[in-house]
Parts: structure tokens; C-alpha cells; sequence
């Protein structure tokens, strides 16, 4: 009897294990993939309409389609693993990508980080470590309908619809009047849109899983609803990503040009 009831607990602890790696291997992926895109729209640039003016000559430079495939490695690898591990267990680890870019960016684009900036890296990883460490028991969900139900409820709903409003403000009314000159409002965009992202993601990621396990899911409208939320967030923050990482070049440039 000892052997049946540490047997769910075991399968757990593998599932969270094998969660947790495939969020970090998901960080180095994407943290890698920042500093590719940036070098690809770094040369796009050079001939054309930068991206943080709206250009997309980004879209002819191999170099940076080989940042995005890397990218969506890491994606699909992070994908993977709200799979079998909590949301909040892999969504922290999201912030090692930062110190992957920061690493990489002091190789590969001389930029050097300033102490502002290492207290920054040291905080993300204190957090990630302490949100590893201390995170709460999730629910066991056993269909997408259980989502939907938690989805549906007034409070998310409210959180939805603020999300949703500040979202079309920033991009409607400050990004065509404030982006080019406040980074904020681009990373602000790829943040709030992004809470909505790993819900959706987490979402479809049980909808999968359950499905493989012989509980098909795909008859289910909110599976498809989930679906399309994730795509269209993911394909919003990819835009402003790539807007936010030719600002920081930018702005890098200047600095360099001012010295």
C-alpha cells in the first residue's frame, strides 16, 4: 500500500523534474535566440528601414530567421514544459534567458553590463530561485472544460478585459507617439500581453496532453478558443520583441557615436 500511494507523488516529482529542465534548456534557447535576431536586424538596418520605425526588411536577413528558429525551439521547448510542470514553476524560470543575453551580449555585441545591471541579473535569479523553491501545489486539471470554468470566472474576466484595454492603449495611442523614444512602451505591450500567453499556453499544452494520455480534447470549442488566444498573443509579442530589441541597439549605437 506504502508503494501505491508514493507512486503519484513519484510521478510528480518526475514531472515537475522534467519540467524544470526543459524550462532552463527553453531559457538558453531563447536568451541565445535575442542575441542572433539582434545581430540579423542589426545588419537589415544597415540597408534598410529599421524595424523600430516600422520596417520588416528584417524578414530578408538569414541571420535573423536563424535567431527565430532558435527562438522557436525555445518556445516550443518552454511549451513542453507547462506540459508536465506547473505554470509557476516554469514561468520564473523564463527570467534566466535574461542572464543568457546579458552573457552572450558582452561576447558577441560588446555590450558590457553596468553594476545597475548586474544587481538586476542577481535579482532575477534570487526570484526564480525563491519562486522554484516556495511554489504553491497546482490544481490537477483533468480537461480543458476545468480551464474554461476558472477562465470564465468574473475575476479573470476583469483581469482579461484590463489586460486587453491597456494593451490596445499602448499600442494605439503611445507606441506611435512614445515608442521611439521610451522603451517601456514596447516592453509594456510584450509583458501584459504575455500573462495572457501562459495561460493559453498552459491550456492548450493539458489539452495535448490529455489527448496523447486517450482523452481527446479536440472536440472541445475552448480547446481551439485557447488555441487561437495563444497564437495571436505570441504573434503580437514577437513583433514588439523584435521592436524592443532594435531600440536597445539603437540607443546603444548613440551611446557608442556620443563617446
Amino acid at each position: 500500500m506504502a508503494g501505491l500511494k508514493a507512486s503519484p507523488l513519484n510521478a510528480s516529482i518526475s514531472d515537475n523534474l522534467l519540467g524544470f529542465i526543459l524550462a532552463v534548456a527553453s531559457s538558453a534557447f531563447i536568451g541565445s535566440s535575442f542575441i542572433i535576431k539582434k545581430k540579423g536586424l542589426k545588419r537589415a538596418g544597415a540597408s534598410g528601414t529599421r524595424a523600430g520605425s516600422g520596417g520588416y526588411g528584417y524578414l530578408l536577413e538569414p541571420l535573423w530567421w536563424i535567431g527565430m528558429v532558435t527562438m522557436i525551439v525555445g518556445e516550443f521547448t518552454n511549451f513542453i514544459a507547462y506540459i508536465y510542470a506547473p505554470a509557476v514553476l516554469v514561468t520564473p524560470l523564463g527570467a534566466l534567458s535574461i542572464i543568457v543575453s546579458a552573457v552572450l551580449a558582452h561576447f558577441l555585441l560588446n555590450e558590457y553590463l553596468q553594476k545597475l545591471g548586474i544587481v538586476g541579473c542577481v535579482l532575477c535569479i534570487v526570484g526564480s530561485t525563491l519562486i522554484v523553491l516556495y511554489a504553491p501545489s497546482e490544481k490537477n486539471l483533468t480537461s480543458v472544460e476545468e480551464i474554461w470554468e476558472l477562465a470564465t470566472q468574473p475575476a479573470f474576466l476583469l483581469y482579461t478585459a484590463s489586460v486587453v484595454a491597456v494593451a490596445l492603449v499602448l499600442i494605439f495611442y503611445c507606441a506611435p507617439r512614445y515608442g521611439q523614444t521610451n522603451i517601456m512602451v514596447y516592453v509594456g505591450i510584450c509583458s501584459i500581453v504575455g500573462s495572457l500567453t501562459v495561460m493559453s499556453v498552459k491550456a492548450v499544452g493539458i489539452a495535448i496532453k490529455l489527448t496523447i494520455e486517450g482523452y481527446s480534447q479536440a472536440a472541445s470549442f475552448q480547446t481551439w478558443i485557447f488555441v487561437f488566444v495563444a497564437v495571436s498573443c505570441i504573434i503580437l509579442q514577437l513583433n514588439y520583441l523584435n521592436m524592443v530589441s532594435y531600440f536597445s541597439l539603437f540607443c546603444y549605437k548613440l551611446k557608442c557615436d556620443a563617446q
